[in-house]
C-alpha cells in the first residue's frame, strides 16, 4: 500500500491516474468481501465543508462502493483519534494548512498506526504537507526576504514548519511550479529547517509505497522537485511523472 502526496486540490486533478492508483490500493487492501471504510478529512468554516466535500467523494464513489467517514476539522478544535479506528483508507483535503496541522495532531499516532498496517493515504495539498514529520504550514519569508509569493503564505509571515503527521521524513510543499513554492521548500533545506524537501506540482502525485519508501515515484502530468541538504549546498533534482493516465 502507499502513501499519495497530491500537489492540489481534486479541482486541479484533472487526470485519472491519481484516483484510480488510489482505488485500486484500497481495493487490494480491503478485498471484495466488503465495501471499504475511507475516512475523509476536510476544514469546514462556516458550512464549507458541504460546498467542497462533493469533489473528493465524487471520484471515490464513481470507482467503488464505500461507505464514507466524513471528518470535520474547525478551527481550534481536536479531532477525536477514535474516528480513524477499523478505516481502510484515510483521505485529507486540502485548504488551510494550520487548521489540518492543529486538528489533526492528537490523531497523529492513530493515523500512522493506520499507515503503517498497510492502509492507503491520500493527502491533497495541506492534507499532503502535513504528511511529514516536520510540517510546512505557511509563510513567504525568510529572514524578512521573500522565498514564494505571499498568496501562498496561509496568513503567516515568516515560514512555519510545525507537527505533522510523521508519515515521511521529509518536508513537502505543493502547487509548486503554479505557486512559486518551490522556493519555499528549498529554503526550508537552505536554512536547517528540514534536511531534505519535496515540492509537487498540481495534477501531480508524489507516491511512497509502504514497503519501500526509497521507492518514490510521480504520477500526473507535472513534476516533483526533490531538495537535498545540506545546508547552502542544497541541490534540486526533478523526478518526472513517470503515469500521465488519459
Amino acid at each position: 500500500m502507499s502513501i499519495f502526496l497530491v500537489g492540489g486540490g481534486p479541482d486541479t486533478t484533472t487526470t485519472p491516474v491519481i484516483f484510480d492508483q488510489f482505488v485500486a490500493e484500497v481495493v487490494h487492501h480491503t478485498g471484495e468481501s466488503r465495501p471499504p471504510r475511507i475516512a475523509v478529512a476536510l476544514v469546514d468554516h462556516e458550512g464549507s465543508a458541504e460546498y467542497f466535500l462533493p469533489a473528493y467523494l465524487e471520484p471515490l464513489h464513481r470507482r467503488l462502493p464505500c461507505d464514507v467517514v466524513t471528518v470535520l476539522l474547525r478551527r481550534g478544535e481536536r479531532v477525536d483519534p477514535r474516528v480513524f479506528d477499523g478505516v481502510d483508507a484515510i483521505v485529507v483535503g486540502g485548504g488551510p494548512t494550520p487548521v489540518y496541522a492543529e486538528g489533526l495532531r492528537p490523531a497523529g499516532a492513530a493515523i500512522r498506526q493506520a499507515v503503517q498496517a498497510g492502509v492507503p493515504y491520500l493527502g491533497f495539498s495541506a492534507g499532503a504537507m502535513i504528511a511529514a514529520e516536520r510540517a510546512i504550514v505557511g509563510g513567504y519569508l525568510v529572514r524578512g526576504a521573500e522565498v514564494c509569493p505571499e498568496d501562498a503564505s496561509e496568513g503567516l509571515g515568516e515560514l512555519e514548519l510545525r507537527e505533522g503527521l510523521g508519515l515521511v521524513p521529509f518536508a513537502v510543499d505543493v502547487h509548486a511550479a503554479q505557486a512559486g513554492t518551490l522556493g519555499r521548500a528549498v529554503a526550508a533545506v537552505v536554512h536547517g529547517m528540514a534536511g531534505k524537501a519535496v515540492a509537487v506540482d498540481e495534477n501531480t502525485a508524489l507516491v511512497l509505497p509502504h514497503l519501500d519508501p526509497g521507492e518514490q515515484r510521480a504520477i500526473g502530468t507535472g513534476n516533483c522537485w526533490l531538495i537535498r541538504g545540506p545546508g547552502p549546498r542544497a541541490a534540486v533534482s526533478i523526478l518526472g511523472s513517470l503515469v500521465t493516465g488519459g
